[in-house]
């Protein structure tokens, strides 16, 4: 299973945390947030996948960040269509969120599969993302598509048991996307609770 720590933001901390080397590595580019990612530059392992998360942003900006930090994914986390998500076929890889409530109907990702790489679940809630509130992950079981996933949404160290559970639903989950539950304040990581994850992923 893979991991992804989302919502870097400080320079020292993003070397910290990649020194882990975790799968993927996720920067906010939505101005919105408290982890906005502002700086010049990513300096992270060539092994880590880097993934710009995007709210329902214009496709030049989104295509400029891109090139500016040479984005090995883009994480669209707002109404974008699947015309929007094809557009970006030829330049990066496509992970397209979906916020899971109670009553989610799953047939709303069939437009999505031949535009996207990954879907990740996250929780819904009044805002776009970073609620640190879990869904029911039990809905996961009504999941029929084969397009691998990531799961999101307040995940935390104790949460391993459950998640493989999930695991045992024959479902293409792919990987964890970790955030809130795992920083000292916004955007800044606690490095010794991403490294006991890892530990214990690696178990």
């Amino acid at each position: 299973m893979k991991l992804k720590v989302c919502g870097m933001k400080f320079e020292n901390n993003i070397s910290e945390i990649s020194n882990l080397n975790p799968d993927f590595m996720g920067f906010i580019f939505w101005a919105k947030s408290k982890r906005f990612f502002n700086e010049e530059n990513i300096n992270i392992s060539g092994e880590i996948k880097k993934v710009g998360v995007f709210v329902n942003q214009r496709f030049e900006l989104i295509l400029e960040k891109i090139n500016k930090y040479k984005l090995d994914f883009i994480q669209l986390h707002g109404d974008e269509t699947p015309q929007f998500c094809k557009r970006f076929e030829s330049y990066c890889k496509v992970i397209k969120v979906f916020n899971i409530s109670k009553d989610f109907d799953f047939e709303k990702l069939s437009p999505f599969e031949e535009v996207c790489d990954y879907f990740l679940f996250d929780t819904k809630g009044d805002s776009y993302g970073g609620s640190g509130i879990k869904f029911n992950w039990e809905i996961l079981k009504n999941y029929n598509s084969k397009k691998p996933f990531f799961l999101s949404g307040g995940i935390e160290i104790n949460d391993l048991r459950e998640i493989e559970k999930i695991v045992n639903y024959k479902i293409p989950l792919k990987g964890i996307d970790i955030n809130s539950k795992f920083e000292i304040k916004p955007g800044l990581k606690d490095f010794m609770k991403v490294e006991k994850l890892i530990n214990k992923m690696k178990k």
